[in-house]
């Protein structure tokens, strides 16, 4: 990499220390198209994808048209745990999630390691997303923008208490310290497990507006399947973090405000009968920690990003 003086990197060309992530299921034409558009970047980013057991030729489509990325085949599906198993082959300081239907912007990868170069305690950093073909913004983003979290006076932006695989920067020894995305969750808001026991080692996460990722939301998502996972999994996080009053009461508030519908029984079904595994790994959180889950639950229960629809 070019350099203008000591330490002080150019503001173009390419940029050794950010490595794309992505993982992908079934979506071959999606990932290709983001796959063009991550080859374009400025930084020239080194792309790890995994293909979680695609049966519509997703693997043999990367191969022959992106030879110079890294292709994992681990041939089942693995959900968010494809996400570890590339960071497993990543060499650089700095790890940018995103999925086959987003795409980083233009030069927010470059600023995203700056400002992880200038914050050693800061593990992660997420995004701004606009919706595509719109252009308009993600509704997480006012959400991210408006957290109730303080933090300390040199973080990059609001500091959050969880984060976006899709639209997030992490600092790779952070994310191998937290020890990844939990096995027992497979896929459906996963971070937060990890953002919560990353906070719980002195680790930071931050909103940073001046970085962008584009989200053109996948025409083949099963947005009922999302459901029943998310909300599983957010019972499983309760249950595996959160002190035994304020999981009573997350779960309480989750009994009576979810639809009431088959996919949130079966969500409620598949949580119970993972309460044995989640109750055997339960380490509930100290106050400190604990107070700032509370806060983060009182503000999403407004938001409009926070909606078990689907």
């Amino acid at each position: 990499m070019t350099r203008t003086a000591p330490g002080t990197r150019t503001r173009t060309g390419p940029d050794d220390r950010t490595t794309v992530v992505v993982i992908t299921h079934n979506r071959r034409d999606e990932l290709l198209r983001t796959l063009a558009l991550l080859r374009r970047l400025p930084e020239r980013p080194h792309v790890i994808v995994t293909d979680n057991a695609s049966a519509d030729g997703t693997a043999e489509a990367v191969a022959r048209d992106f030879p110079e990325m890294t292709l994992l085949r681990p041939g089942r599906n693995l959900g968010a745990l494809g996400r570890n198993l590339a960071v497993q082959r990543v060499r650089t300081p700095y790890v940018a999630f995103c999925d086959d239907d987003s795409w980083w912007e233009p030069g927010s990868l470059r600023r995203a390691a700056d400002l992880l170069d200038a914050r050693p305690r800061l593990a992660a950093v997420t995004a701004r997303i606009v919706v595509e073909p719109e252009g308009t913004e993600d509704p997480v983003v006012r959400e991210l923008r408006e957290s109730p979290l303080s933090g300390p006076d040199w973080l990059p932006g609001p500091a959050l208490g969880s984060f976006l695989a899709a639209a997030t920067v992490l600092r790779t020894d952070a994310f191998r310290a937290g020890g990844g995305f939990h096995p027992g969750l497979w896929l459906g808001g996963e971070e937060e497990l990890l953002a919560c026991d990353l906070q719980r080692q002195g680790w930071w996460l931050a909103y940073a507006e001046e970085l962008t990722v584009h989200h053109h939301a996948s025409r083949l998502r099963d947005s009922t399947a999302r459901r029943v996972l998310g909300l599983r999994n957010t019972l499983w996080f309760t249950w595996l973090r959160r002190p035994l009053l304020p999981a009573l009461r997350r779960t309480g508030h989750l009994i009576r405000t979810v639809p009431r519908d088959a996919a949130s029984a079966r969500a409620f079904a598949r949580a119970t009968a993972g309460l044995p595994w989640v109750l055997r790994q339960r380490d509930p959180v100290p106050p400190g920690l604990e107070r700032r889950l509370a806060a983060l639950e009182r503000a999403r229960r407004d938001s409009p990003a926070r909606r078990y629809v689907g």
